[in-house]
């Protein structure tokens, strides 16, 4: 059965008539979202956005799922954002002085250690600091992964396969070399994870209007795009083989 967690909350009204209603069984509930994922989803996506998401822990952050959690995250970028854009705080800095709090409280804890057990009379174990193998394995590999499926992307779009995808990339990166002009790139990253903790959110409330939008928008650029593809790049391609069967004769 699908966990209820994953549900957007367009369709949250319906589990909750169901499940306050009558004992509905779990059949009737998955076929609603068999049902629910056939529907017409922004990108195509034809799961709900905790599951597209990645689900777990990460998705929950980023829908505010858990609020205390998402709320800790915020507030901990935008410290790191205010100490080193706006405080002018340096990386090397940062971390001498970080570590030297950390050395310096377990340093009073294990020599104070003794003391206090002579007036609380129990035993004070200080823990031993140890990094599991399998962490640094699991990280290489998805690293690894993301790695390769980039630099397939990449020759998929490089290599003209994808004239549409040529395009969109092409059009984002020199977006994105605009916006590098105007911010540094700390504070790039800063609004970037502000996106991402704020979009998701407002989507997954406002999602069936943002889609029937979309959708309208996707059939416009489309036809944009076939006017685009009629009038200059057609003629580009047939240009590019007479001038090449010219040269050849």
């Amino acid at each position: 059965m699908l966990d209820p967690v994953d549900v957007d909350i367009a369709d949250s009204d319906f589990l909750k008539n169901q499940c306050d209603g009558y004992e509905s069984s779990d059949s009737e509930i998955d076929n609603y979202c068999m049902a629910f994922t056939c529907k017409n989803r922004l990108f195509g996506r034809q799961k709900p956005l905790h599951v597209v998401l990645g689900g777990g822990l990460c998705a929950d952050i980023i829908l505010w799922r858990n609020k205390l959690i998402s709320a800790y995250v915020c507030m901990g970028a935008t410290t790191i954002w205010i100490l080193f854009e706006k405080l002018g705080y340096h990386l090397l800095t940062f971390v001498c002085h970080a570590t030297i709090i950390f050395m310096v409280t377990l340093f009073l804890w294990s020599n104070l250690a003794s003391y206090i057990n002579i007036f609380l009379r129990t035993a004070t174990d200080i823990p031993e600091i140890t990094i599991p193998k399998d962490l640094f394995v699991s990280t290489a590999v998805c690293l690894t992964s993301a790695y390769n499926c980039a630099l397939r992307t990449f020759g998929h779009v490089a290599f003209g396969k994808d004239s549409r995808a040529f395009l969109s990339a092409v059009a984002l990166l020199w977006v994105l070399s605009i916006v590098g002009r105007w911010y540094s790139f700390l504070s790039f990253l800063y609004i970037a994870f502000l996106i991402l903790m704020t979009l998701p959110l407002l989507y997954e409330c406002l999602e069936d209007s943002v889609d029937t939008f979309a959708e309208k928008a996707l059939i416009e650029i489309k036809k944009q795009y076939a006017v685009l593809d009629e009038k200059v790049l057609q003629n580009l391609k047939k240009k590019v083989i007479s001038d090449k069967n010219s040269k050849q004769q």
